[in-house]
């Protein structure tokens, strides 16, 4: 089977793409479309054996539209142009709604000037010279009729085809109105002939052309503040379009060539300065730089990128020289993938527009029969036929099934596009729906809640500092490529802990290692590392530190005690970190009435620990990656509706099985190609962003959904005549075509009210913080904090970008004692948080080996 994306010109309103989509299933070998009129796209699955880009392009054309097959391995580069169409039709209406207004203010004044008590225009009043006023409206009718002719191109087509649609409405309503007009204007033609001046006075205020220049230059209006509403809809995407350049700087032979991005392959040498946006996918070969990847990833600060690091398309070089090799281009960058996963999700269908679609497909016909049904009621009831047919016209003009056709489609747009922006992107509609159902998260926790990667949290020294202790541990461990080995050595260099010359390196499988170790004296001692066996074994007691061991194992650690010389001279503990937003992430959820579940093969006992510090509600341990579905299962029995959030390979089938997929956006291809939603951040706090969007999303289409029926419920009606025999109310055309316009538009205004939203923060660092993830003590106010010494106020000169920022966070962030730190780039200054006394000298020196100049502490 192949899925495809189409555009598709000619649609007018939600009922032409319902038409495209009954025609379409009749076609042998398609298997599902869906045609969305507010991104004129459709989507279609269908076997490439029997079906071809012809037979549907014919299908399409049979029901009166027109198909665009897209051009093969786009770029955005390329794609960007097709994004013109719809400034260039805002343009087009913009052009017909002027035109139109030209010629209707003078029809509309020689009409019913006079009924408001303003002077007729000289000439035109009286009877004598009623068949001047008749003709002058007619010819400035006609120019409002040619501006607006697709109108009736398309709604008599449609019509004839027995597809009707909402032009359909007007063309048939504004064409009777006008037959009407002219037959008006031959019975004044006969009466003055005749000398019935009867005939004459009583025609001469049944001319409606009035009315047909008013309701179409109207319905232009309404169809133009749509196109512009509907525009800003798909800003998301235009953005995205707007990051990739037109041309790259490309390396050949030694000079710097600039091309067109479309003309860049793969293995090529790209050139990117500071200031300039990256043209495609690669990975750094020369040079540094400070990157900005915020519109792809939502991350606001710059990321550092060295040689091996990967660039992604559209992001801004802030600082520094790159000299990368391409390695995807055109649409198989990163940016273009992003942009393809949008647009299909703006082109699916929510389920709950199934019911608006089903209305929308039956609904033009009924409203015709309903305008035949009050043409006949009002004229048999003996009301004249004048009267039934304002009657009948005004039920055909306010009836327009747009507002329901644009109702899901323009939130979705807004919604997914939004999401986008917050580097959270939903694969379709309906995810973005069940978003909305979820009540219970599930959590895979390596990679996920934790950093994936174990690091030490705790170092307790007996004989000597632990800056000396933790150089020997990591002299000896450097020789091993085991991952607790690798945070040992991690956590020196952290420390800036001098590494000594090690041999002799055994590892005990499942133990821990042992060797010699050259100390400063310039002698080899015996150093052991590893569990409180492995030391006993070799005669060495472990006493002074089992307490510290049996704790750290309550909170999920693995303990290494240090022996050197034979003797035990510490203990440190190892453990895979939490990352730094997943409590207040956790906390959050719980806070939205959703229940939280952690899966992971861990053992019970660390799971259980893990579970203790992010304050969640059930841990499932010991769960092998096969069975991980079968834990989702469970909880979708029990009437969960369950959203799964994980990063690898062993989680596809879990985030198939659950109700909603969540791929964190590091994570594996096959975790992300099997989910529903992607966080681009890798940042567990978007979880709650995308819950929290899929809320707002569905309850702004309900909203659309409710405003539209009640319009139609109560509109036609009214319009019918519904309250003129007990009120004497009745709807003129005219202001049922102001009405019928406007409520399209209503539609999409409110779906734009989402362009609002905002992810919220957690208790973690505001941008330009930067926090320690161990923080437990109590909270202090600021004033509080700089009475106890625990915040002091730097200032600091040379700072020149946020790359500077960075490296001035690194720098006092790095430092013991050190809680927290803020940098205000504007006003040269960091303020610095203390969990204990820092000296002056010692943040002096921090700052200026980061390479800026320290002129004080406020």
């Amino acid at each position: 089977m192949q899925e495809k994306r189409y555009d598709v010109n000619g649609m007018t309103c939600t009922a032409c793409a319902l038409t495209i989509e009954k025609q379409l299933k009749k076609v042998e070998g398609v298997q599902q479309v869906a045609v969305n009129y507010a991104t004129e796209k459709m989507q279609v699955t269908y076997d490439e054996t029997k079906v071809s880009v012809d037979i549907l392009a014919d299908a399409v054309r049979g029901a009166g539209y027109e198909l665009v097959a897209p051009a093969e391995g786009k770029g955005p580069q390329e794609e960007a142009p097709l994004m013109k169409k719809q400034e260039e039709h805002q343009e087009q209406l913009k052009k017909r709604f002027w035109t139109s207004v030209l010629f209707t203010l003078p029809v509309f004044y020689t009409a019913m000037g006079p009924m408001v008590g303003l002077p007729q225009v000289p000439g035109l009043a009286g009877d004598r010279n009623v068949m001047l006023l008749a003709l002058t409206q007619l010819f400035l009718t006609i120019p409002v009729m040619l501006a607006g002719r697709e109108f009736y191109i398309t709604g008599f087509k449609t019509l004839f085809k027995r597809n009707p649609n909402m032009d359909s409405l007007v063309a048939v309503g504004t064409s009777a109105a006008f037959v009407y007009g002219v037959y008006v204007l031959y019975a004044i033609a006969y009466g003055l002939g005749h000398g019935d001046h009867m005939e004459v006075s009583h025609y001469g205020h049944e001319l409606y052309f009035e009315s047909v220049a008013v309701i179409l230059t109207l319905v232009t209006l309404g169809k133009y503040m749509e196109a512009r509403a509907k525009g800003k809809t798909s800003e998301a995407i235009q953005k995205l379009m707007e990051l990739a350049p037109e041309e790259a700087v490309v390396l050949k032979e030694g000079q710097e060539v600039r091309v067109p991005t479309a003309n860049v392959r793969v293995g090529d040498r790209v050139v990117v300065k500071q200031g300039q946006k990256i043209p495609v996918d690669g990975t750094v070969v020369e040079g540094y730089g400070s990157v900005d990847e915020s519109m792809l990833t939502g991350e606001s600060l710059p990321v550092e990128k060295t040689v091996g690091s990967g660039l992604v398309a559209g992001s801004m070089n802030k600082a520094g020289y790159l000299l990368c090799e391409a390695t995807r281009i055109g649409e198989d960058t990163t940016l273009s993938k992003i942009i393809h996963l949008v647009e299909n999700a703006q082109s699916t269908k929510a389920p709950i527009a199934k019911l608006a679609d089903r209305i929308s497909g039956v609904f033009v016909p009924i409203v015709i029969l309903i305008s035949l049904g009050t043409l006949l009621f009002w004229w048999a009831g003996g009301y004249g036929f004048n009267f039934a047919f304002i009657m009948a016209i005004s039920v055909l003009v306010i009836s327009c099934p747009c507002a329901l056709g644009l109702a899901t489609p323009t939130a979705i747009m807004v919604g997914t596009g939004k999401g986008a922006q917050h580097g959270v992107l939903i694969k379709s509609g309906e995810a973005l729906e069940m978003l909305a159902q979820v009540d219970t998260v599930v959590f895979d926790k390596t990679g996920t809640l934790t950093s994936g990667s174990p690091a030490v949290t705790d170092v307790r020294a007996l004989l000597r500092d632990e800056k000396e202790l933790m150089a020997i541990a990591a002299s000896l461990e450097g020789m091993s490529e085991h991952p607790l080995s690798e945070a040992i050595v991690q956590k020196a260099g952290e420390e800036g802990s001098p590494l000594y010359k090690a041999s002799d390196f055994e590892a005990l499988v499942g133990q821990g290692v042992r060797g010699q170790v050259e100390l400063p004296d310039g002698k080899p001692h015996p150093v052991a590392i590893g569990n409180a066996s492995m030391l006993e074994a070799m005669g060495i007691g472990v006493e002074e530190c089992l307490k510290d061991a049996d704790r750290w194992s309550e909170e999920g650690k693995t303990s290494l005690f240090i022996a050197v010389d034979g003797k035990l001279e510490g203990i440190l503990a190892v453990a895979d970190t939490l990352k730094e937003k997943s409590v207040p992430t956790v906390a959050r959820l719980q806070r939205m009435k959703k229940k939280v579940v952690m899966l992971t093969g861990d053992h019970r006992k660390t799971a259980e620990a893990i579970g203790r510090q992010l304050g969640i509600d059930q841990v499932v341990s010991q769960v092998l990656p096969e069975t991980k579905a079968l834990e989702i299962q469970k909880l979708q029995q029990g009437g969960r509706k369950v959203a799964m959030v994980g990063d690898g390979i062993n989680d596809a089938v879990a985030l198939v099985q659950a109700d909603v997929g969540m791929a964190i956006g590091n994570g594996t291809d096959v975790a992300i190609e099997s989910a529903d939603v992607i966080l681009m951040r890798s940042d567990v706090e978007d979880v709650s962003t995308a819950l929290r969007l899929g809320d707002k999303t569905i309850l702004n289409i309900k909203q659309n959904l409710f405003w539209a029926f009640i319009y139609n419920v109560l509109g036609i009606p009214v319009a019918a005549g519904a309250l003129y025999l007990g009120l004497g109310i009745r709807l003129n055309p005219m202001i049922a075509a102001a009405a019928m316009s406007f409520s399209s538009v209503s539609v999409v205004l409110n779906a734009l009210r989402l362009k609002r939203f905002k992810a919220e923060g957690n208790a973690g660092p505001a941008v330009g913080t930067v926090r320690k993830a161990t923080d437990t003590r109590g909270t202090t106010s600021r004033e509080e904090r700089k009475d106890q010494g625990m915040e002091k106020t730097l200032k600091i000169e040379g700072m020149s970008c946020m790359h500077c920022v960075g490296r001035v966070e690194k720098a006092l962030g790095a430092l013991e004692g050190v809680d927290a730190v803020k940098v205000d780039l504007e006003k040269g200054l960091a303020v610095v948080t203390l969990s204990k006394s820092v000296s002056d000298d010692i943040l002096a020196d921090a700052v200026k080996e980061a390479g800026y100049e320290f002129k004080g502490v406020f």
